[in-house]
């Protein structure tokens, strides 16, 4: 695999200012090299004939990877970034009015800039939840209600789905004069995503706007082309299961054409955005570097992996490991033997010729596809003090494992399935939800289609209850799920790089954003 689409994936995951700290530092290269054997291992005379994937050869030539460099690094960089962010921090202190206050937020993190202003974001956030003068103000306009829902909710704050109440009709269902209101419809499409299970209100609202918004787009009703361009840009993936950087790139570009536009965080957006590409380039052409012949044989591979990750945690938590080094070792042992485990059981499947039920599928694909061990690795490259507490949650594998996993999984499935069937793959959900009920594929995609949207719902139970984790690693996990959703969006974007994938990986890692 391309590491340009590893290390795209990698950025994807991580938030921005996650990407000071090098995934892996050249001490722990030295030390992976230092611990292989320069031999390679034995093998047998027999010959052993393994199915293969056909992967394209990688469209990221080395010297081309190595030969590129950004000029956003300087200091003169950082001097003009300091005195922009200095200015938005005092924007943020004169506005007064909650929405004037919730759609500046709501801008900077669209523009990925929010990143820097936490404090004041989560002291307005929190006033404004503490209050309920604007709701009540609020009760007759969609727009204000819905954004305000949806920014508190992403931002950890319970707020009751009976906040949408007044625009109900005596049935219960969205009052159809609405429809005319399209960024109240658009918010409140995109808030709608932020369901939990059991939220009837919420559930009609993404079934009405959904609706109507695909109408009124068919029938070009859209006078502002840039709105236009919004809708069908969350119709085709909501805000929240989107990934943050690609997410910035594109809606740079729109915020520029808004009449509403402020030059002084426009100017931001793009410097910032270009400082945080060179990070992420200079940690590609890090990893770049690595003897990828080293990976041949797959025993060999496996075992750069494990010393590479168990040196990655020796640098990140070197105090922990002295106090918890043994269990958090152990720990990882397990989660290799359980994810090999996982591997075994579709061995098995396919040469048995055996299609599971989908739950029997699932049951075991959540763990197949790695998510856990991703994840795992993850909390301690995120986490400065790793608590015993903390582990043992996870190694219950608690509700934010399981089903960002399921959801990555199904992604995959959605992406891949196809193609992998053809080299002589195991059914995947797809196949099995076909197999088990009789169905159509296009009733199955449909069926899967709906299944991540209800793993997200209880993803998004984990944005309001307190566990020995933190908030960072839910958003961390969550990123796994939307890293998927860019990956196989339009179909085998991870094996297949040379398609939407290339210009994914220029726009985020090699382009900068021009004046």
């Amino acid at each position: 695999m391309a590491f340009a689409t590893f290390t795209s994936t990698h950025l994807c995951i991580l938030t921005p200012h996650q990407h000071g700290r090098q995934l892996f530092s050249q001490r722990t290269s030295s030390k992976v090299s230092a611990s292989l054997n320069p031999t390679k291992p034995s093998t047998s005379n027999q010959t052993v004939v393994r199915r293969s994937g056909n992967y394209k050869p990688s469209i990221w030539e080395h010297h081309y990877l190595q030969s590129i460099s950004s000029v956003f690094t300087g200091e003169e960089y950082t001097r003009r970034a300091d005195e922009l962010k200095g200015r938005v921090k005092m924007m943020l202190e004169q506005v007064m009015d909650p929405l004037d206050q919730l759609e500046l937020i709501d801008v900077l993190q669209r523009l990925g800039l929010s990143y820097h202003f936490m404090d004041e974001i989560s002291k307005t956030l929190e006033i404004i939840n503490s209050s309920s003068t604007s709701w009540d103000n609020w009760k007759d306009n969609l727009y204000a209600t819905s954004l305000q829902f949806r920014i508190l909710r992403q931002h950890g704050f319970h707020v009751p789905q009976d906040v949408f109440s007044s625009f109900l009709d005596d049935m219960g269902k969205f009052e159809g004069g609405l429809c005319g209101d399209t960024n109240g419809m658009l918010c409140l499409y995109e808030a709608s995503y932020f369901s939990i299970e059991g939220e009837r209100i919420l559930e009609e609202a993404k079934d009405f706007t959904t609706r109507h918004l695909k109408e009124n787009l068919e029938q070009n009703m859209y006078m502002d082309q840039n709105l236009a361009m919004q809708v069908g840009h969350s119709l085709e993936l909501p805000l929240h299961w989107r990934t943050q950087r690609l997410e910035t790139r594109w809606f740079i570009d729109i915020y520029e054409q808004r009449h509403d536009m402020n030059l002084l965080l426009l100017e931001l957006a793009k410097l910032d955005f270009n400082m945080v590409q060179a990070t992420h380039l200079e940690e590609m052409q890090h990893m770049t570097r690595w003897d990828i012949n080293a990976l041949e044989q797959l025993p060999y591979y496996m075992k750069i992996c494990f010393i590479a990750l168990y040196n990655s945690i020796n640098e990140m938590a070197y105090d922990v490991l002295k106090e918890n080094g043994s269990y958090i070792i152990s720990y990882m042992k397990k989660m290799c033997a359980e994810l090999c485990n996982a591997y075994l059981i579709e061995a098995k499947w396919y040469h048995s010729g055996y299609t599971p039920t989908l739950s029997e599928y699932l049951g075991n694909a959540w763990m197949s596809i790695s998510g856990p061990l991703i994840l795992i690795y993850a909390y301690f490259f995120i986490t400065k003090l790793v608590t015993k507490e903390a582990l043992e949650y996870l190694e219950k594998y608690p509700s934010i494992l399981r089903h960002t996993s399921i959801a990555f999984r199904l992604a995959d499935d959605l992406g891949t399935s196809s193609d992998e069937l053809k080299r002589g793959d195991v059914p995947k959900s797809i196949q099995c939800y076909m197999h088990e009920t009789g169905a159509s594929e296009e009733e199955a995609r449909d069926y899967i289609k709906c299944l991540i949207g209800e793993h997200w719902k209880k993803m998004n139970e984990d944005l309001f209850y307190v566990s020995p984790v933190s908030k960072s690693f839910v958003t961390v996990a969550m990123n796994l799920a939307r890293t998927a959703q860019y990956n196989y969006q339009y179909g085998d974007g991870f094996g297949v790089g040379d398609r939407e994938t290339k210009d994914r990986v220029l726009s985020i890692l090699i382009e900068p954003i021009k004046d």
